[in-house]
């Protein structure tokens, strides 16, 4: 396979860097986290309306009403993630957020178990207690601060277990419709469920400051499209656990964002809790790879 004129590693790069923005934004932005969210959303499948309605739209006629369903479920899993994790940064600091939101491949591995029937090594399941006893790390010295920042851990640990609800659903889906279809169908549920849920919660959807429509925006090309694009792209030329493995350093990423733009201090508590998180993570990660090589190599009698 002829490489690309650009580096997909130079690519991995950018799409992490993009992703690290998230936090930020969400932190810069004034309006309520569910407003947040919609907007967010709704920029997207708008910025996606035309590319879908002139190439994939027919592709609405061949999916099948159990898609149909496993689709519905994702988009509420992956709008209530955006709802909980936006809320958890306004108790809790970006550093351990997003630390504790990158605990998705725990929470897979548990819903693999128990809905696929998936078994896994010992080295994973003591990865799984490694990154654990991280999480534990950094809630302690969370607790030391206040109660609050303890809350807002909570919450984004249930926002992580919410986002590998949208990919389980969607994994599915995935084998019979095009990403784009997929990706557009979902995002648009997503985005009813939030509208659904502001006007529930009486927040108003106008006015907001120049500034929040900026952020808005930012936070659907950078992190939404730009982001999660370049990830999907470099697949071609790269493996889903060296993409796994460069997402693991979005934490990395927003924490010294937020040193420097937020003016958020970094505890030693985030620093080690962090580090024994991504080590775990790293373990299982690439465990899972060599049990996945294992699997589809030849066997040989």
């Amino acid at each position: 396979m002829h490489m690309p004129r650009v580096n997909p590693y130079a690519a991995l790069a950018i799409g992490v860097a993009s992703v690290s923005f998230s936090a930020i934004l969400v932190k810069l932005a004034t309006a309520p986290s569910g407003v947040i969210a919609f907007y967010r959303l709704l920029f997207t499948v708008l910025f996606m309306l035309p590319v879908f309605l002139m190439k994939y739209r027919h592709e609405l006629a061949f999916i099948e009403k159990k898609d149909w369903l496993y689709s519905v479920a994702s988009g509420v899993f992956l709008a209530f993630h955006f709802i909980l994790w936006f809320e958890s940064l306004n108790y809790t600091s970006v550093a351990s957020s997003t630390v504790l939101v990158t605990l998705q491949p725990l929470f897979a591995f548990v819903g693999a178990y128990l809905f696929f029937k998936e078994r896994f090594s010992m080295k994973a399941i003591l990865s799984g207690i490694i990154a654990i006893a991280g999480s534990l790390v950094i809630s302690w010295g969370d607790l030391r601060i206040s109660g609050m920042a303890l809350w807002g851990d909570i919450l984004s640990l249930i926002a992580c277990a919410l986002v590998t609800g949208y990919l389980l659903f969607g994994q599915n889906v995935r084998k019979r419709i095009s990403s784009i279809t997929y990706t557009f169908v979902v995002y648009a549920i997503s985005a009813a469920t939030l509208f659904l849920y502001v006007i529930f919660k009486g927040e108003p959807l106008l006015p907001y400051p120049t500034a929040d429509w900026v952020y808005f925006i930012l936070l659907t090309i950078f992190p939404t499209l730009l982001g999660h694009s370049l990830f999907n792209w470099s697949l071609k030329w790269l493996s889903t656990s060296t993409i796994s493995m460069g997402i693991l350093l979005e934490p990395v990423g927003a924490t010294i964002l937020a040193y420097f733009i937020l003016d958020e201090p970094i505890l030693w508590t985030q620093v080690l809790g962090g580090t024994v998180i991504l080590s775990g993570l790293m373990i299982f990660l690439r465990d899972e790879r060599k049990s996945k090589a294992q699997k589809e190599s030849p066997v040989s009698v």
